[in-house]
């Protein structure tokens, strides 16, 4: 059954997806089981599977790292990666599903569409990936086939196409019926394949009616299928088989089967549904490229230039390896290629197909193929890998904004240089993460898409680099600001210490800028009392004393300042002593004004299911939240407030928690606003 694949028609390029604990590593590895790429069963909760080979991975139980595997069956190569499943490592799945020709979608029995199954499904929409179903965990209690599939329906919208009938339940769940051939196919316990037969006289009738159910939803979407059940009120099994094909390419239709990965029922019709109905290379459309303005095609020919796109690094401190998805020509090992993102040339070291954390030497890798890389040195995730003579640019994966941020830093002082360039290293291999330094507090600051994102980052740092770092809460940067303002303000710069002297007068009214934001600055001197260039002197001076404001040094904001009178001297009297009398006058008119302090606030997005509106807008509220808009689309709702951000720690793993996963939020930065209490 398994064989050496030579032909694009016999590559599939699919992953796993789900929500987390629906089975997707466990279905991956009954499938490098099933294919003979393994000789053992790994178990989750063993730690022993193959692509959950992080230690993170293994300890917490769930996938952390998008990993990418290789096997073979009837006749074809399966290039597979299996994705996470928690919301935090979504920007893992969107990489994987840029470079993906098609999809399983795996979902429990019991739970059926899940939070998160719902997300990576929208996910999948937006990249046009076809998917295919299964429905695991049919050995649970509760386990109903058709309860999940009316949720797939009312939740993701699309058209399932059941083409199998379980055979028992819960506990008693030993196969399927094929309603495509009409065959039953039986595991029985310590059979390590499927017992070929037919239906069982019990569900002759059910299958009966399924399979004409399967017919007419499948006549209905599909021309030459509506023309046969026509004809002959009835649909052969190759005209069957062929018409779902058809719509799952076109996303017409989601076939959908069901089965138990942990006790090995259903695989093996799996693999055959993955062979039989989701595309090949050629047959998804040509990717297109840009370069200097100009639009290129191409196709998935190994003939054609050469282009691929890099859609992962793992830089490892053994080595740097990038993993491409090549779309058109061939890379052997050891060519020199063209870094369209970076633009710079770049040599092949070595050229790998993956099994998870362990290789296998290739000479060469033609389109449709998903391999690793060693020696690029400037490659990122989304950068274009193409021939020199043919260059252009693949459009990269999307980034997800990044929305917790904890502080961090070396617990050594020794460390600090380490930290730096072991934190480069992680954004290099996740460009979810980012990692800035804050101008004002001096803090080192990590931000990414949840606190078990961070968490596992962290961690990474203190396991794989071996750096110690305490992690905090980010300061937030207050301003100071003039509540009310003085005038007349006099200050005299005089200094007389031999040779030429200092010599300036300023005389300033400071006020609150009321609806302007930072500073103003203008002079109403009248007769050339202050010549003009002292004048930009004294308003340098200004901006320089803005630094520190009087109530706890935070830098000050929102004023006016109005340079009234002054005096000169006509040989002491210089730039240089009006900037320090500007600055020293302002410093004095602030410490006689009324100061407040000011906070930062972001205007929020909030994107949630209707029914949880009422608990959302009152964690806004306790968050002393404003709200200033709310609409609703299509059974969601997208709230629209103003927070303070110091109030937003936190609120991620929050907002999930009251929205069962399904909710989303945005920020962006909305200026300042008065903080409530007392200056610190």
């Amino acid at each position: 059954m398994r064989s050496t694949v030579s032909s694009l028609a016999a590559v599939r390029n699919l992953g796993i997806l789900a929500h987390v604990d629906a089975g997707k590593t466990t279905v991956t590895e009954r499938i490098l089981y099933a294919t003979g790429t393994t000789h053992k069963r790994g178990e989750v909760h063993d730690g022993t599977t193959v692509t959950d080979f992080d230690p993170q991975e293994r300890d917490r139980g769930i996938t952390i790292f998008a990993a990418s595997v290789s096997c073979a069956w009837d006749g074809c190569r399966i290039n597979l990666i299996d994705t996470p499943g928690h919301v935090d490592f979504a920007d893992e799945v969107e990489r994987s599903l840029r470079v993906l020709d098609g999809a399983v979608a795996v979902f429990d029995a019991v739970a059926g569409v899940e939070p998160q199954s719902e997300s990576v499904w929208r996910q999948a929409d937006r990249h046009g990936v076809p998917r295919i179903a299964f429905v695991n965990k049919m050995d649970r209690a509760g386990a109903d086939l058709d309860t999940a599939v009316a949720s797939v329906r009312e939740r993701l919208h699309p058209t399932p196409l059941v083409v199998q009938l379980p055979i028992g339940a819960e506990d008693g769940f030993v196969g399927v019926v094929d309603l495509v051939r009409m065959r039953a196919l039986v595991w029985s316990d310590g059979s390590e394949a499927a017992e070929a037969g037919p239906v069982p006289d019990d569900l002759r009738d059910e299958a009966v009616l399924r399979r004409r159910l399967l017919e007419e939803a499948v006549a209905e979407r599909h021309p030459a299928a509506l023309e046969e059940f026509c004809d002959r009120e009835t649909l052969s099994a190759a005209t069957l088989a062929s018409a779902l094909c058809d719509l799952t390419r076109t996303g017409d239709g989601v076939v959908v089967l069901c089965g138990s990965a942990y006790r090995d029922r259903g695989i093996e019709p799996l693999l055959d549904a993955v062979v039989a109905y989701l595309p090949s290379p050629l047959d998804v459309p040509a990717v297109w490229g840009t370069w200097d303005g100009t639009e290129h095609e191409r196709a998935a020919d190994p003939a054609a230039p050469f282009a691929a796109l890099a859609f992962k690094v793992n830089a490892a401190a053994t080595g740097r390896l990038t993993y491409l998805r090549v779309y058109s020509g061939t890379i052997e090992k050891g060519a020199t290629v063209w870094d369209a993102t970076a633009r710079r040339t770049e040599r092949i070291g070595r050229i790998l197909r993956v099994q998870a954390d362990r290789q296998a030497p290739l000479q060469r890798a033609l389109a449709g193929d998903i391999v690793a890389v060693v020696g690029l040195k400037s490659a990122r995730a989304g950068s274009t890998l193409c021939d020199p003579g043919a260059p252009l640019v693949l459009e990269p994966p999307g980034v997800a904004e990044p929305v917790v941020s904890v502080a961090v830093e070396a617990r050594r002082r020794t460390d600090a240089d380490r930290l730096a360039s072991s934190l480069a290293r992680l954004t290099e291999e996740d460009p979810s993460l980012v990692v800035r330094t804050d101008p004002e507090t001096g803090q080192t600051v990590l931000s990414g898409m949840g606190e078990l994102h961070l968490e596992v980052a962290v961690e990474k740092l203190r396991q794989s680099q071996g750096i110690d770092v305490n992690v905090g809460r980010p300061r937030v940067a207050l301003r100071e600001t003039v509540v009310r303002g003085v005038s007349g303000v006099l200050y005299r710069h005089v200094k007389q210490d031999g040779g030429a002297g200092q010599f300036a007068h300023v005389l300033l009214d400071v006020e609150p800028a009321g609806s302007e934001s930072g500073f103003a600055f203008r002079s109403a001197v009248v007769g050339g009392r202050v010549p003009q260039e002292y004048v930009r002197a004294v308003e340098a001076g200004c901006r320089d004393a803005l630094a520190e404001g009087p109530l706890a040094g935070h830098p000050v904001t929102g004023l006016r300042v109005t340079l009234t009178d002054g005096a000169t001297h006509p040989k002491d009297s210089s730039e240089t002593a009006f900037r320090t009398a500007g600055r020293l006058g302002l410093r004095e008119a602030l410490r006689a004004c009324a100061m407040g302090v000011l906070e930062p606030v972001v205007e929020v997005t909030v994107t949630v299911p209707e029914e949880a509106v009422g608990g959302v807008l009152g964690d806004l509220a306790a968050r002393r939240g404003r709200v200033s808009g709310q609409a609703v689309r299509a059974g969601t709702a997208v709230v629209t407030a103003t927070v303070p951000l110091a109030e937003l720690f936190g609120y991620a793993t929050r907002l999930r928690s009251r929205t069962q996963g399904r909710g989303t939020f945005t920020t962006r930065p909305a200026g300042y606003a008065p903080a409530p209490g007392p200056a610190p």
